[in-house]
């Protein structure tokens, strides 16, 4: 039996944080994952069945909101700044690492789709870790750009963002966009049916938007997490890729895949982005958890 409880932790610049910590019946202390959503996407997008196979295999498991989302805290509202996140996310591990029911040397991370870039980058710079999955990650920000922008579109993408800067520049709070939306005539970092049906997904009133700021697009082009895939060994990495990707792009996380030193792993899935969420949960929560059996037990 798995027991799951509501906690909160001071992230970086004293922010609260907010998530789930789901504990197994089992003798202590035991080997422990933190787990993160990605692009504007709350803990309640799906990560709560991978975090119950976790801890029915026995491992505590924390699941936290980025700032800015879901139950924690920060202002602006519904911004991503990866950086940001990866700082917090250092927080999550250090919380970690003071539970009492958990085994400070036996640690590893759990990222997907955005936060699966901040899994690379924090699997190369955070030794505390002990082994880290990334589940469809972002690789390249340049090259996502490249592909799902039209060149005909660039322009007025950044004319979008010149303008969000100076509103600032005017004391105007960030400009904001839409996550999802099948409507071409409604700007959106999403319109693939995939997207629009995983983001609005039904979960509780109250918890999500479907806004992000459009700053937060400009920060997603300029990330490049698959530069420090080679510095994640020695720490152990998998890496989970869905065959058709087009958010996170198949070919990119092949090539990063290739970069990677050992010891790394590699789980490829069928159908695209979000279908290890869905689909093909069994295969690759399977995989994720066989990964950090075999490097946390």
């Amino acid at each position: 039996m798995t027991t799951r409880s509501d906690i909160e932790f001071a992230g970086e610049d004293g922010v609260t944080l907010r998530g789930w910590l789901f504990v197994p019946d089992a003798p202590g202390p035991r080997p422990a994952i933190t787990m993160a959503h990605g692009y504007a996407g709350v803990k309640e997008h799906g990560l709560e069945p991978f975090a119950e196979a976790f801890a029915d295999a026995g491992f505590v498991v924390l699941v936290h909101d980025h700032r800015t989302f879901g139950a924690s805290d920060g202002t602006p509202r519904q911004d991503v700044d990866p950086w940001r996140q990866i700082a917090d996310w250092r927080r999550a591990i250090t919380f970690l690492e003071a539970r009492p029911e958990v085994d400070p040397e036996r640690i590893g991370l759990w990222g997907t789709s955005y936060a699966g870039g901040h899994a690379i980058v924090l699997g190369a710079t955070d030794r505390r870790l002990k082994a880290v999955v990334a589940q469809v990650p972002t690789i390249s920000g340049v090259e996502q750009g490249r592909r799902r922008v039209p060149p005909d579109g660039v322009a007025a993408l950044e004319r979008a963002f010149a303008e969000d800067d100076r509103a600032v520049g005017r004391g105007e709070p960030p400009r904001s966009q839409t996550i999802v939306s099948a409507d071409p005539a409604v700007p959106a970092s999403y319109r693939a049916p995939d997207a629009v049906g995983f983001y609005l997904q039904d979960i509780p009133e109250g918890i999500w938007e479907n806004q992000v700021t459009v700053r937060s697009t400009r920060a997603a082009r300029m990330y490049e997490p698959g530069a420090w895939v080679s510095r994640v060994s020695p720490t152990p990495l998998l890496l989970v890729v869905a065959l058709n990707d087009t958010i996170t792009v198949t070919d990119l996380a092949l090539a990063a895949y290739e970069r990677a030193l050992q010891p790394k792993g590699l789980e490829l899935i069928p159908g695209g982005h979000f279908d290890p969420y869905v689909a093909e949960f069994a295969r690759s929560s399977a995989a994720a958890r066989s990964w950090f059996e075999q490097h946390l037990f």
